[in-house]
């Protein structure tokens, strides 16, 4: 395989070997050895010292089960960090079928923007006009026409184009939507500085990625697969998605409501997993209430909302779209979220940054909590550019700091997600303690077996699901494919070993993972931050959340163990 570096501002292609130091990481790891090899960590993140990497995990390309993610890494607008955005869809398979291990983008391009259209060619750069401006769904179709269905594609929306910090960069899904979008931390107003509007990766000619010994990769797919089926995990999420953690996290109090002012929503049962998916059954035509988020993935876990005349609307409809756009505001209808979720879909934005933005607003009197319509009205306004609209756009701190409000739900800058920290407290020190700032993707704790109140239960909670996190971003796998990895412990070791004839153990995951860590740990070090940046907002510290009345209170001494031993 190889490196492609893309200097933009002079249109060039550098095509390199991988360099020994960098051969066993991937995605996520490559992401952060690339960073703090290139660039400078004290960099502005939207000048052209920055750079974007895209790069495959070290599975990705064999369409095995859960593991083709894309990670995306930059330095982060919002965190000012580094940041690493992963998604499904198709971007990281045809990567990995060109033969490309990282695609390094390097300067802004001068004046005009740019379509990247990569191939076994190498790089061609073309016009971008016609679709600057365009709302992601449109600018994908015009994409999909021009360069044909069978590429695989990443974009922004008008947000990124107008480097709006909350950014992301859509993926093309296997059906054509641009609805796998690598979300948070910004790094959409990073390919917008760069005015590149799209990539287009036509992978047709590639050559089939190696593997050094096929039969007994194809024992451990075998294996990992059956174990993944098996799993009942995977059969919950394959019929609920990721919206069936909702009534999960409303027992625990732990859903954000009404501005992060509460933990538990009334009418929970009105957008639950189980409503939307009685929901998406009772509409039928193209509502789905399973769907794979990329090609090969038995687990399904995505879906496709349908208005009421059976009209795709958006896909997918997830729990933390529905947290942070749903009863965070006070709405308890899934048509209004789902709409809600199009809209920043169509901006190319981060519906938890935009959800708890829109929450702030809620607070400061501009929506009212529970209407919907108010809350277009506000999604308009982003759409329009207008001052309140940029700052929301720009993310909840922004909005927070554009308001005058204190209480803002943020860690390093980034909104925390749908899981309220002083109910799930180990979630609460990956937020406060992450490289990759407020992140439920960076170390989940929801399912730990560990009282989620108790403050002294949970700093090995949250280092062991960070470590295991960086690790599976590092492979290019799903949280999700954990279910199997879990159940056929030495799959995994089989897998990279007959990938690569490599000779690792069963703790590769951890191994990984923590080399990951450690790479982004010192990036952020040398951006400047130190132990006061692992903390969260004091007004989680003092302020009560009901029903629990449980506030965030671990330790600063804590903390700081966190990553102590890595």
């Amino acid at each position: 395989m190889q490196i492609w570096r893309i200097d933009l501002q002079n249109q060039t292609l550098q095509q390199s070997l991988v360099p020994p130091a960098w051969n066993r990481l991937g995605g996520r790891g490559l992401s952060a050895r690339i960073l703090l090899d290139e660039i400078d960590p004290a960099c502005d993140p939207l000048s052209p010292g920055n750079a974007l990497v895209f790069s495959p995990g070290l599975l990705v390309g064999h369409m095995l089960s859960s593991c083709d993610r894309i990670s995306i890494g930059g330095k982060s607008p919002l965190t000012q960090g580094i940041k690493e955005s992963n998604a499904g869809g198709t971007t990281g398979l045809h990567l990995a079928r060109l033969g490309i291990k990282a695609l390094i983008l390097k300067n802004h391009a001068k004046s005009e923007w740019w379509i990247l259209h990569l191939s076994i060619n190498g790089v061609r750069f073309d016009h971008a006009d016609e679709i600057v401006g365009m709302g992601a769904y449109q600018s994908a179709q015009w994409l999909i026409e021009h360069y044909g269905s069978q590429n695989a594609m990443a974009l922004i929306g008008p947000g990124g184009e107008r480097q709006l910090r909350s950014a992301g960069i859509l993926n093309l899904d296997q059906e054509g939507s641009p609805t796998r979008i690598s979300a948070r931390g910004g790094l959409g107003a990073v390919m917008g500085a760069m005015r590149l509007k799209a990539i287009v990766i036509d992978s047709q000619g590639g050559e089939k990625t190696d593997l050094v010994d096929e039969q007994a990769f194809r024992k451990a797919q075998k294996a990992f697969v059956e174990a993944l089926i098996a799993h009942p995990q995977t059969a919950i999420y394959r019929d609920y998605g990721t919206a069936g953690v909702a009534a999960m996290c409303n027992a625990f109090g732990a859903l954000p409501t009404r501005g992060f002012s509460a933990g538990q929503f009334e009418n929970i049962d009105l957008i639950d997993g189980d409503h939307l998916r009685t929901t998406l059954q009772e509409r039928g035509g193209e509502a789905q209430t399973t769907h794979a988020c990329m090609p090969g993935c038995v687990i399904r876990c995505s879906n496709v909302f349908a208005a009421l005349d059976g009209k795709a609307v958006v896909s997918p409809l997830e729990y933390e779209t529905i947290g942070l756009m749903g009863s965070n505001l006070g709405i308890e209808s899934l048509d209004i979220i789902a709409r809600l979720n199009w809209l920043v879909n169509d901006l190319g934005l981060d519906s938890i940054d935009v959800g708890a933005a829109l929450g702030l607003a809620a607070r400061a009197g501009l929506m009212r909590f529970g209407d919907g319509d108010s809350a277009l009205k506000l999604m308009d306004e982003v759409f329009q550019g207008t001052a309140l609209g940029n700052a929301i756009g720009n993310g909840a701190a922004a909005t927070g700091k554009y308001l005058g409000i204190e209480e803002i739900p943020v860690v390093k800058g980034q909104a925390i997600s749908a899981y309220d920290p002083r109910a799930v407290k180990g979630t609460g020190v990956t937020y406060a303690t992450s490289p990759q700032g407020a992140d439920h993707t960076a170390g989940l704790t929801l399912r730990a077996k560990v009282d989620h109140l108790d403050p002294h239960a949970q700093v090995e909670v949250s280092r062991n699901a960070q470590i295991n996190m960086a690790g599976y971003d590092t492979l290019g796998a799903c949280i999700f494919a954990g279910f199997g990895f879990a159940s056929a412990p030495s799959a995994l070791r089989d897998l990279l070993n007959a990938r690569y004839g490599w000779e690792v153990e069963e703790n590769i995951l951890q191994q990984l993972g923590s080399e990951t860590l450690r790479l982004e740990l010192e990036f952020n070090r040398q951006a400047g931050f130190t132990p006061a940046d692992d903390r969260m907002p004091q007004w989680l510290c003092r302020t009560p959340l009901p029903p629990t009345a449980a506030v965030f209170d671990v330790s600063d001494e804590e903390l700081d163990t966190v990553f102590s031993s890595l």
